[in-house]
């Protein structure tokens, strides 16, 4: 039986020189830190609160091929890609930065887009001004081994005052067709005063075979600076996907953010923001489908640190077979933080009798003056709008479809690229007949 946790430490030791050089950089010693700290906590199990329902163990039993070698084509992915969504658009196959398949058709003015590793060469002391800021290597286990792997991923810096018009689209495709293979993509978004973007990342596998990805984004929005942040899960059975990203706002930012989990055999998304800021806007957006015995976990953290800001929270689930949903959300207020307005909701419905949905809401207050709230509903279909529609001729399988594609709507339509809402508005309408 593989140890995961022993096979990457020793391919780190492998990789080492190539990933940092035979300089002691200060970011050689941060990988080699986070890589201390990672063999310390070792993988989380269920005794770990924040994975008490999510287990790990059949992942950390399989061995992935990390060397990002694939046969991806472009005919491959004109097969799985969204339909219509252009912009900025860039390939990371088995984790790996694809040139001959990307487009960057946004000015260097407006954006810089570049793939993290030449970044750390190009402009080293912006990316190490703000690399690792936000990421938790001392408790997060998945966190301290991105930090120690880190290399792949992408960095984009927005300067002051600049609109990007076109999005910016990542997809992150595991090719598992010939065998188990693993990614650990880091991204570094730097959002300058005053700027707008939006950002996209898609998980797609190709192949039966697992694939395992942990992912880490860190996003800086700096004051009055406006982010919408989509992130899309269309995986196969087969995958495990932990995937974390961590977001820090200043005074006036609004950052927004949706996150749609088709399809995945495991899927942990942690989604934490800090609103570090005064009159910060955040708004967070979920919808999960798990089926079969697929386990869709969503963990997130909106901690208020400044006075006179608002987060709005509205995640969703429809659970079918024998899967498993879990959803985690914490609203920190700090005691400096009044003048809050902090709203949680999160509604599952529940069509398989074998089904589990487990949920938590936490909601933390150390201040006296805010507007607080947070609560979850799990149950099945509402009879009584069932038997309206029956009553007008609709088949129950119809009835049930359209009932679901409505819940299912208060998070779709809060999606503001068009191609991206079209393309999960079609995939849902089948999951759902």
């Amino acid at each position: 039986m593989v140890d995961l946790k022993e096979k990457l430490i020793a391919d780190f030791r492998t990789r080492e020189a190539a990933m940092n050089g035979e300089a002691q950089t200060p970011l050689h010693q941060s990988r080699q830190k986070a890589l201390s700290r990672f063999e310390e906590l070792g993988f989380p199990t269920p005794k770990n609160e924040e994975w008490k329902y999510s287990n790990v163990r059949n992942l950390t039993n399989q061995d992935f091929d990390l060397s990002g070698s694939h046969a991806v084509s472009a005919a491959d992915i004109d097969n799985i890609k969204i339909p219509n969504l252009t912009g900025n658009v860039l390939y990371f196959i088995n984790g790996k930065y694809e040139a001959g398949l990307s487009s960057i058709v946004s000015p260097a003015s407006q954006v810089t887009i570049q793939p993290l590793q030449e970044a750390l060469l190009a402009k080293p002391e912006l990316v190490s001004t703000y690399f690792g800021m936000l990421a938790d290597t001392q408790s997060e286990a998945f966190s301290a081994l991105n930090s120690a792997f880190a290399g792949d991923g992408v960095f984009i810096h927005v300067p002051k005052g600049k609109v990007v018009e076109e999005p910016i689209v990542l997809y992150f495709i595991n090719d598992a067709r010939s065998g188990n293979v693993g990614a650990q993509p880091r991204n570094l978004f730097v959002i300058e005063p005053n700027a707008q973007v939006q950002l996209t990342e898609t998980f797609l596998t190709l192949g039966e075979s697992s694939a395992f990805t942990n992912a880490l984004t860190e996003i800086h929005v700096a004051q009055d600076a406006h982010v919408q942040y989509y992130k899309v899960q269309n995986d196969s059975d087969a995958t495990y996907h932990v995937g974390t990203t961590q977001v820090r706002m200043s005074d006036n930012s609004h950052f927004y953010a949706a996150t749609v989990s088709l399809n995945g055999g495991f899927i942990r998304n942690n989604l934490n923001i800090a609103l570090d800021g005064e009159h910060c806007d955040a708004h967070m957006y979920g919808l999960y489908f798990p089926d079969g015995k697929q386990h869709i976990d969503n963990h997130t953290v909106a901690d208020h640190r400044k006075p006179n800001s608002e987060s709005n929270e509205l995640y969703k689930g429809v659970l079918r077979g024998q899967s498993t949903g879990v959803f985690n959300g914490k609203i920190f207020v700090r005691e400096d933080a009044q003048k809050t307005n902090a709203f949680q909701s999160c509604k599952n419905v529940v069509l398989s009798p074998q089904a589990t949905m487990n949920t938590k809401p936490q909601l933390e207050i150390w201040a006296d003056d805010v507007k607080c709230s947070h609560g979850t509903t799990t149950g099945q279909l509402d009879d009584e709008a069932l038997f309206y529609l029956r009553s007008r001729g609709i088949s129950k399988a119809e009835a049930m479809s359209l009932l679901m594609f409505a819940f299912c709507e208060d998070v779709i339509t809060q999606i503001k690229i068009e191609p991206i809402r079209e393309y999960l508005e079609e995939i849902i309408a089948e999951k759902l007949k």
